[in-house]
């Protein structure tokens, strides 16, 4: 007998943070994603705003029946539709290779647009760092200093300076508009530098503080200005391989000694230890890294670059970093050689809040979107996996490489995801579908890293070919 399933359904309109939006409502259930729209713009009095839509948990792509199991409803039940706000801007995928730009001597191991989007810098085995002139696609300044292979590169939060670390454990500032270094060199760590990160510019606009990591253990904790050692937080047992600044005073490191730690920043104390991988802890993401990293610049929506008063910008840094950290909750996932990663709340908790498994190799490296919903992590199965941020749980796995995956990168709308890998190509993955967009090859060598412009402009690229890569729509 077949049972006259219902046409309409009585549904609330819910935000993605619990604020519920007016009564239930009794809505037909073949309205569309689009009709949903509408609606959610009508109550909340809003113009045109994009927003997603989900009923537990299950994403209304067409129609509101095709993500309700119809045969489960209760006539009684109010359906709660999920509505959340996606970017308002979009950002155009890269299509083509726009510049090959040759320059270093050696592999290129690190590239990184600053804050604003506007300049892009490059740290390569050749011991050189370069900067790259966007609007003309040449090499801008080459800054010779380092005595070894140039590891990673950081720009300060106000995009004034940009640091870099080397095989010998030195740390050195640049000026990115003369190329002329800043300072002293910062002499300290006995082994190699693994990672650097800079003070939100929320904390302090001065930009003044650095943290660098190292395989010695230690992590130092550096005044910019005097290119002294303010702080050295010591407690790792082996090698550190990631730290992240966090926004609320507390700095995250990862080690081969299978922990991450909690550091107050302020003045070095240990707060917690946080267990749980059975290997070495490769690498670290914040939630808040996209807005921590471009601080008091909204390289899409704003283009007011010009306000100089640095009380505005820092009050404009706190906002952009308090909208998407809405109740305190800065959230760590962490990716191991166990083949798993961890997502925990390391302000609060000491227990992960989800264990992720399902990866078949060692992970490389993890991402959070910009609207912080996602979490991509790539790895040497030659597969990036993508992750529900709040829960952990897995949504699906984006499958074309070849080889081991070394990096994934956002684009600023979260809409599109990049990734690179010992295959020499690129590729561009759509949240929207969850398939491949773009494949981008041109690379003769494996892509150790990948970088998409905060603006959304630009992607650029650099491998073991030597060359330095940019990429547009």
């Amino acid at each position: 007998m077949e049972v006259d399933l219902p046409s309409t359904v009585q549904a609330r309109l819910k935000s993605d943070t619990g604020e519920e939006t007016g009564s239930p409502l009794d809505l037909p259930l073949n309205i569309t994603r689009d009709q949903l729209q509408l609606i959610c713009n009508a109550l909340l009095e809003e113009e045109d705003k994009p927003f997603l839509f989900f009923v537990k948990d299950v994403e209304i792509t067409n129609s509101l029946k095709d993500a309700l199991d119809i045969k489960s409803l209760n006539s009684e039940e109010v359906v709660e539709i999920i509505y959340q706000q996606q970017a308002v801007f979009r950002v155009r995928p890269v299509t083509r290779c726009t510049s090959s730009i040759p320059g270093h001597a050696e592999a290129v191991i690190s590239t990184s647009f600053s804050p604003s989007g506007k300049q892009l810098a490059s740290g390569s085995g050749d011991t050189t760092v370069r900067f790259w002139d966007l609007s003309t696609q040449t090499p801008l300044h080459v800054c010779k200093g380092h005595a070894n292979w140039v590891l990673c590169i950081s720009w300060s939060p106000d995009g004034f300076k940009l640091a870099s670390a080397c095989k010998q454990g030195k740390v050195m500032l640049w000026d990115p508009r003369t190329g002329h270094q800043i300072g002293k060199t910062m002499s300290g760590h006995k082994q190699w530098v693994t990672a650097l990160a800079w003070e939100p510019y929320h904390k302090n606009p001065e930009c003044r503080k650095l943290a660098s990591a190292s395989k010695d253990g230690d992590v130092r904790i550096w005044d910019t200005v005097t290119c002294l050692t303010i702080l050295s937080l010591t407690g790792h047992s082996k090698a550190v391989t990631s730290v992240k600044w966090g926004g609320n005073g507390l700095i995250y490191t990862s080690s081969q000694d299978r922990t991450i730690k909690v550091w107050r920043a302020d003045d070095g104390v240990l707060c917690r230890t946080l267990e749980g991988h059975a290997h070495w802890v490769n690498t670290l993401a914040l939630s808040t890294d996209y807005v921590l990293r471009t601080g008091p610049f909204h390289p899409v929506m704003d283009q007011q670059a010009y306000i100089t008063d640095k009380n505005v910008l820092q009050q404009r840094a706190l906002e952009r970093y308090e909208a998407v950290c809405t109740k305190n909750d800065e959230r760590l996932v962490s990716g191991s050689d166990d083949f798993t990663l961890f997502l925990w709340l390391p302000e609060k908790e000491k227990r992960p809040l989800a264990r992720m498994t399902g990866h078949q190799q060692l992970i490389n490296d993890v991402k959070f979107s910009p609207d912080t919903r996602y979490i991509a992590s790539a790895s040497f199965d030659k597969s990036v996996k993508l992750w529900d941020s709040i829960t952990g749980k897995f949504i699906t796995s984006l499958r074309g490489h070849v080889q081991a995956v070394y990096m994934v990168a956002w684009s600023a709308d979260s809409r599109l995801l990049l990734s690179s890998s010992a295959d020499s190509t690129l590729k561009v993955w759509s949240m929207k579908t969850k398939k491949l967009e773009l494949d981008l090859p041109g690379h003769a060598d494996e892509v150790f890293a990948v970088d998409w412009s905060p603006d959304g402009a630009y992607v650029a690229s650099g491998g073991k070919d030597k060359v330095l890569k940019l990429w547009q729509h």
